[in-house]
């Protein structure tokens, strides 16, 4: 989750994508959710990226998927089968299938969401529920 004006805050592991985000010359800093800077001030111990290093926010949800999203879905088993089973004769053929599937062939998010399927993804967001959502 991070604000409008790009303070970020992680929950779960971090691995580096705080050193990334530090390093980089710009940063587009994607989100499940934009909250409000309100928000974000009453647990400032938990902003792990600051509004200066980021150019732009850009809220996505489901934007780790079909991997998970520490406190707000897991990952999407099914999905992750399919591919292993599309990979597993031909992993060249079965790549190149899966990228014109997921990656070339949706022309919006959503679109990307729907080829998931409502029930993958709420079945991960079952799975995924924390304590600290609000």
């Amino acid at each position: 989750r991070c604000d409008a004006f790009g303070n970020a805050q992680i929950d779960g592991l971090q691995f580096m994508d705080i050193d990334m985000a530090m390093a980089a010359n710009r940063v587009i800093l994607t989100t499940e959710r934009i909250i409000s800077n309100d928000q974000i001030r009453r647990a400032p111990d938990q902003t792990k990226i600051p509004f200066i290093a980021v150019d732009a926010v850009v809220e996505v949800p489901y934007g780790s998927a079909p991997h998970e999203c520490y406190g707000i879905y897991e990952p999407m088993f099914k999905h992750m089968d399919a591919y292993a089973a599309l990979t597993a004769k031909d992993p060249e053929a079965g790549v190149a299938e899966y990228l014109e599937r997921h990656y070339y062939g949706p022309n919006c998010w959503s679109d990307y969401l729907d080829l998931l399927g409502i029930g993958e993804l709420l079945d991960a967001s079952r799975r995924g529920r924390s304590i600290y959502n609000d």
